[in-house]
């Protein structure tokens, strides 16, 4: 008979204290839940800039009744959860059944013997009384997907599964270890071809003629189907995607997948999702990856810590190269409280898990440790990658080197309070000498298999001649600036993305960070890390576009003005760009020059004010193939036209606006699945009277909603804001708020209102079908 699976996402109840007795404090919540977010600020918390502000010490406690009719013999029955923020305890029926202590790892208990016909009681505590858990926003509570299982006591373990590809020609092999003993039957099928496989012990071979391949470019996905049989009835099936691919890391080369060569235009990536703290949906997540492929990213680092199954199922499906890293520091960071006791656990949970990706081209297994390049290191290095290769040799293994190299020394590693710090900040131990610092990278890279660099661009062509034998990956940079070879935090007007495209031993890079996250701020009132190409809200930054100009073919022109009058954002200054912003709006001044840039990736531009022509040069004669220059203030409209081969193809106006008179939200009407608990951000701009964006206004927003539906949160992409986003209103940030609504599920209309004072309301129909 086939496994059941059910969703627990409902029927939860949830209380914050010591112990979970106090019966009256229990309320209804939906999963995923994080129970941070809605805290209130406290500037004074210990560790505050860490975690945003948002006091999360304490335990929480879940419950729900989940009712089996039957409990058969000869079944098994488990509980699969996604991720539970942190030190996770779980009964059933009164009785312990396990638990995680790390947060990010996903996890399955067997509570067969725990189980009985009837209603059984599930609870669930996450301690979370150690703070920080990490130099970024944690949140806390059961946050990703919790799964009901029921099975037969002989069944498949899809994490048991291995399945390689391997390309002949136009065609493929597709070898499967299904992790069983018995007969297994399999289909492989894309909704064109369907293929059939029979293999004893568990073993089964694919032949597919004319594969098509996966790639970022074009992510095609097959659906593998397996069956576990006895005799001639199917025991226990599983479903999985899979895609056809092959990656191969060149010396010298560079990276090729398919055959093809590659450079990786990436970004690294926290959970959260601003007003919705680490309760990201998939949904939400999907609209986040479209932006990022909008701007012409292909690759993510998954930092630092494993990200949900939802998530990389995304990166499968649209085409993302994923970097996916298990923790963070070793045992000098806060994951140290857990290293010696659970790495294995930690590290085996994402391998099994997501081996079977197309999207994982490589696994990293740490991130700036404390003591790079000492034996003590390196030992520990040589440990993970080895126990990385007894689950899966198919991918390189590597490990994220900080910038900062330092002697040996006496320090107790122990009674450092602030690793993050010790690891950033030059002291005594420094190492100064370049030749001395890629000693250290060439003994690193004797063990791994990529020298993974965090910020060392300055140094590349040294690293290659001292390790000629790997390539070089990016796996921090910053956006817009880079450092020079004798000052690594050097303001050099050199874009860093740029490096990969101009040298072949150089795979790519990663930006920090594709968008900004909360926690890790520069200290109150920042909430965050606003460093990033797209604000928490979505909202796209001038950076984006610079970015687009680079990675994207589609023909593209951007305009925006250098303005000294927009408050500042707390950034930590080699993480930002100069302060662009899109509008033509300065009603401060009466005669002087605005300093301007324009990204493109035509030939050539032309721009206009107020319908005269002012020239400037191409862009690929241009620093950083970006224009810049100045324009004589006067109210009016820019516009900027590209141009190819000497025709137009694409063109940006922007005009001076006049007094707000009207929200507007982007769009009048949208279409959503039926689906309880689905959700969507959507974002209203405030426009005068001929439409155009009011880049400057202010004002406060209240939301409302009409139909089955709620609205769960507010953001306006403003993390030096002191507003809650558990609210129905908020104050527009550069002429724009959001609100995040949760759907009921129930189809018909949905009516979205926003209303500010001296403004006509905003309205936004959502079908829901």
């Amino acid at each position: 008979m086939p496994r059941t699976e059910i969703e627990l996402m409902e029927g939860w109840e949830f209380t914050r204290s010591q112990t979970g007795d106090e019966e009256s404090c229990f309320h209804p919540v939906m999963l995923p839940h994080d129970w941070v977010i809605g805290a209130p600020f406290n500037r004074d918390m210990e560790e505050g800039a860490a975690q945003g502000f948002r006091e999360r010490m304490g335990i929480g406690w879940y419950r729900r009744t989940l009712v089996v009719p039957q409990k058969k013999t000869g079944y098994r029955y488990y509980l699969d959860f996604g991720g539970i923020f942190e030190n996770s305890t779980v009964w059933v029926n009164d009785r312990e059944a396990g638990g995680r202590k790390y947060g990010y790892s996903s996890f399955r208990l067997d509570v067969t013997d725990l189980v009985k016909g009837g209603e059984n009681r599930i609870v669930v505590k996450a301690d979370n009384t150690a703070s920080p858990a990490d130099r970024w926003y944690s949140g806390a509570g059961i946050y990703r997907t919790v799964k009901w299982i029921e099975v037969e006591e002989t069944h498949l373990d899809e994490q048991e599964v291995v399945v390689q590809t391997r390309l002949q020609g136009t065609d493929a092999r597709v070898e499967v270890a299904a992790g069983s003993d018995g007969t297994v039957k399999g289909t492989l099928s894309d909704g064109t071809v369907c293929i059939e496989a029979q293999g004893e012990n568990g073993n089964l071979n694919f032949s597919v003629k004319n594969a098509v391949l996966w790639s970022a470019e074009d992510p095609h996905l097959y659906i593998l189907t397996l069956s576990l049989m006895d005799g001639e009835r199917e025991a226990d099936t599983i479903v999985m995607r899979i895609g056809i691919r092959q990656f191969a890391m060149i010396p010298g080369k560079g990276m090729f997948v398919n055959g093809q060569p590659v450079k990786l235009k990436g970004v690294c990536l926290h959970q959260e999702a601003g007003c919705a703290g680490i309760a990201v949906r998939k949904e939400i997540i999907r609209e986040r990856l479209l932006l990022l492929k909008e701007m012409g990213c292909n690759a993510i680092r998954a930092a630092h810590h494993t990200h949900s199954a939802e998530f990389l199922d995304l990166c499968d499906e649209l085409g993302f190269y994923v970097y996916e890293e298990c923790f963070d520091k070793w045992t000098g960071g806060l994951y140290g409280r857990y290293f010696q006791t659970e790495w294995k656990k930690d590290v085996e949970a994402m391998v099994k898990r997501d081996r079977n990706r197309a999207c994982i081209f490589i696994w990293g297994v740490g991130n700036e440790v404390e003591n790079q390049a000492q034996d003590s290191m390196l030992s520990i290095l040589k440990m993970l990658k080895e126990y990385v290769l007894t689950m899966d040799s198919t991918r390189p293994v590597t490990y994220a080197m900080n910038p900062h190299f330092k002697r040996e020394s006496n320090v107790d590693i122990s009674e450092i309070k602030d690793i993050q710090q010790f690891v950033d900040e030059a002291d005594d131990t420094e190492i100064y000498d370049n030749r001395e610092r890629v000693e250290r990278i060439r003994r690193i890279g004797e063990i791994v298999d990529v020298i993974a660099c965090n910020y060392q661009e300055q140094w590349y062509s040294m690293i290659q001649e001292a390790v000629p034998d790997k390539l070089i990956l990016g796996t921090e940079i910053y956006q817009y600036f880079m450092g020079h070879p004798e000052q690594m935090q050097n303001f050099t007007e050199k874009n860093p993305s740029l490096d990969p495209l101009e040298q072949d031993y150089i795979m790519g890079g990663f930006i920090w960070t594709g968008i900004d996250y909360l926690g890790e701020s520069m200290g109150y009132p920042a909430k965050g890390w606003s460093g990033a190409m797209i604000r928490t809200n979505n909202r796209k930054k001038p950076g984006f576009y610079t970015l687009k100009s680079f990675w994207n073919d589609a023909p593209m022109v951007h305009f925006a003005v250098l303005d000294y009058s927009l408050e500042d954002e707390g950034v930590k200054e080699h993480w930002d760009m100069p302060p662009y912003a899109e509008h033509w709006h300065f009603p401060q001044f009466h005669k002087t020059v605005i300093p301007y840039r324009i990204a493109t990736n035509c030939e050539e531009v032309a721009l206009y004010l107020n319908g005269k022509r002012f020239f400037v040069p191409s862009p690929a004669s241009c620093p950083n193939h970006t224009i810049t220059g100045f324009l004589p203030w006067q109210p009016g409209c820019v516009t900027v036209i590209g141009y190819r081969e000497g025709k137009e193809v694409c063109s940006t106006t922007v005009k001076t606006p006049g007094p707000a008179v009207k929200l507007e939200f982007e769009q009048e009407e949208q279409r959503m699945p039926a689906q309880r608990g689905y959700q969507q951000l959507l974002t209203v701009k405030a426009v005068d009277g001929e439409g155009n964006p009011c880049f400057r206004e202010s004002a406060r927003v209240r939301f409302r909603l009409e139909g089955d539906g709620e609205i769960l949160a507010v953001d306006n992409g403003n993390l030096m804001g002191n507003e809650p986003y558990q609210e129905d209103f908020i104050h527009m940030y550069q002429g724009a708020a959001s609100v995040l609504i949760r759907f009921g599920g129930t189809k018909g209309r949905t009516v979205v209102y926003a209303y500010a004072d001296g403004m006509y309301a905003g309205k936004t129909i959502i079908v829901v079908e």
